[in-house]
This record gives C-alpha cells, sequence and structure tokens, in this order.
C-alpha cells in the first residue's frame, strides 16, 4: 500500500536521492589496514627521503656530474633509467597498496629483490660499481651493509605480509 505523503520523495526507488545520486555499489568497502596504510606511506617517505639526501650530498653541481656519468654509455644509461624506473614503480606500488590491489604486494616485493641483487652484485664487482655499489673490505661487511641499507624496506615488507590483517585485505579486494 502506498502512502500518498510519500508520493514524489526520496523513498520510491528512484536513482537519486535529493541532490544526491545513488552509488551503483551496494556493497561496503573494507576499510584500509591501519598497518597497510603504514607500509604504504613508508615507501613514499623512504623514496623521497633517499632523494632529498641524495640532492642533499651531491648538491646541484654534483647532481649534474652524477647525471652526467650516468649517460655516458649505452649500458649505464640504461642502469640509470632502470634505476629511476624502480623507483617510480615503487611509488606506484604504495598509492595501489591502499586501494587493495594485490598485485602492488608482489610488485613492491619483486622490486625490492632486484635492487637487493644489483647492489650485491655491482658491490662484489660485477656491473658498474662506481655508479651504484656499497662500499666495504669483505663480502660480509659489504652484506652487512647492504641489509643495513635495506631494512627498511624489509620492515614494510613484514608490515605488507606477516600480521593476518594486512593478509586478509589483499585476499578479499
Amino acid at each position: 500500500m502506498e502512502c500518498r505523503a510519500c508520493r514524489g520523495t526520496v523513498f520510491q526507488g528512484s536513482k537519486t536521492l535529493g541532490f544526491l545520486t545513488k552509488s551503483r555499489y551496494s556493497h561496503a568497502r573494507l576499510n584500509v589496514p591501519a598497518l597497510v596504510q603504514v607500509a604504504a606511506l613508508a615507501i613514499i617517505m623512504i623514496r623521497c627521503l633517499d632523494l632529498l639526501m641524495i640532492f642533499n650530498t651531491l648538491g646541484m653541481r654534483g647532481l649534474g656530474d652524477f647525471i652526467h656519468r650516468s649517460v655516458q654509455t649505452w649500458t649505464l644509461t640504461l642502469v640509470f633509467f632502470s634505476s629511476l624506473m624502480l623507483v617510480f614503480i615503487e611509488i606506484l606500488c604504495a598509492f595501489s597498496l591502499v586501494k587493495g590491489r594485490n598485485w602492488a604486494r608482489w610488485g613492491y616485493l619483486l622490486t625490492q629483490v632486484i635492487a637487493t641483487v644489483y647492489l650485491w652484485a655491482a658491490s662484489l664487482g660485477y656491473g658498474y660499481p662506481e655508479l651504484f655499489s656499497i662500499p666495504g673490505e669483505s663480502k660480509r661487511e659489504i652484506f652487512h651493509s647492504l641489509m643495513m641499507q635495506k631494512l627498511p624496506d624489509m620492515l614494510v615488507l613484514c608490515l605488507l605480509y606477516l600480521p593476518a590483517s594486512s593478509r586478509r585485505f589483499f585476499q578479499l579486494q
């Protein structure tokens, strides 16, 4: 039975609710767990801080020399652009993590594996150690420095993979 007073109001099942339009999605979205938000923010902040520290250490003149050395050969240019692309992929993964994209979690893990393997190889003399390398007298010292440098990234990976709430969030999305 229909009420005459209700005719023409928002309760008749129309697509618009007054001045608001009804959303297409009728199901509720899950809240992003705090640990996933912290991990995404940490990725962005770590990369921004890395760039800021490089700019501070090298200065404008040193940055110009670094770029000039990086583009002297095709191989060095490839390594330079690959490292820039890796940073952009990490930031893209950080923004996608908050949206619940499971590929972003795996993409960030892959970027960390690639960066760690390349730094380890470059520090041991394979590749171009003058461009990207970690100083050290022995393999053990280099490995220790590399792990200390990668510790923040390993902690972020732990936030994305270890807590049950983080795993559940990516499984349900």
